[in-house]
């Protein structure tokens, strides 16, 4: 039998069993097996990680676990890295887009609210969100570990809340995406860019008490459904100003 020995850092021991988190343990394997099946079946998915170092030395999800490494995990660094190493998880620099799985619903809403490209049906199946998220370089938002282990999905989160609006805080807080809020230029229903539209075009459509107080309009070109700075638009205001500024928000401030 094999040895070898694993460190997991920062919230990533959040995802081991108890007597693993924050110490370095030894893992006994009988034939060699890539760092990344190794890493997955502790539990982590290979998208939770942006380095690993085997003795001491950057190594790739698809490099062979050897008899005496000391293997080092760390998550993404937001800040300060850790050496001029390649890293597992960069992305290009042009605007992040979203796949979310079937049980996160409400968090896609609140991401199309704030003006992020965000994809998701109730229908999905995990071939179908693991597919997509290669296929159009969406980055696939999930509460499962199974899911996000596929070897088709490159870019990945496990969202740890169960609460949506705390979900949101988290992602929001995970990709750095305060800076990046435009909110009310999606379509809540669909995803789809809004357009403005003029009131003429739509004057059919509306209530009478919205005909008298409203003039600027925006459409949905792809599910038609017309959206206009009413009530609803002051109640999504305040619940976006509420969620930046509350007490679990406070790293999302510049």
């Amino acid at each position: 039998m094999k040895h070898a020995y694993f460190r997991f850092y920062a919230e990533l021991n959040d995802l081991l069993p108890m007597p693993r988190r924050g110490l370095t343990f030894t893992h006994a394997f009988p034939a060699a097996a890539s760092l990344k099946d190794t890493i997955e079946a502790f539990g982590v998915p290979h998208t939770e990680v942006d380095l690993i170092l085997a003795n001491g030395e950057p190594a790739s999800f698809f490099d062979l676990l050897r008899d005496g490494d000391r293997i080092s995990v760390y998550p993404l660094f937001r800040s300060l890295h850790p050496g001029p190493f390649t890293y597992l998880q960069r992305q290009s620099q042009c605007e992040i887009r979203f796949a979310l799985d079937t049980h996160l619903g409400k968090l896609a809403a609140y991401l199309r609210m704030l003006g992020f490209d965000s994809l998701y049906r109730n229908d999905y199946q995990d071939s179908d969100l693991a597919h997509i998220a290669a296929s159009q370089q969406r980055t696939l938002l999930s509460r499962d570990r199974g899911l996000l282990k596929r070897s088709l999905v490159t870019h990945g989160y496990l969202v740890r809340e169960t609460q949506p609006r705390r979900q949101l805080i988290e992602v929001l807080s995970r990709f750095d995406l305060a800076k990046s809020i435009a909110p009310f230029r999606r379509c809540l229903h669909c995803n789809t860019p809004l357009q403005p539209v003029p009131k003429e075009l739509v004057n059919d459509r509306l209530l009478p008490g919205t005909r008298r107080r409203y003039d600027h309009f925006h459409h949905c070109p792809e599910c038609d459904r017309v959206y206009w700075k009413g009530s609803h638009y002051q109640r999504m205001n305040a619940l976006i100003e509420g969620m930046l500024q509350s007490p679990t928000s406070h790293e999302l401030q510049p």
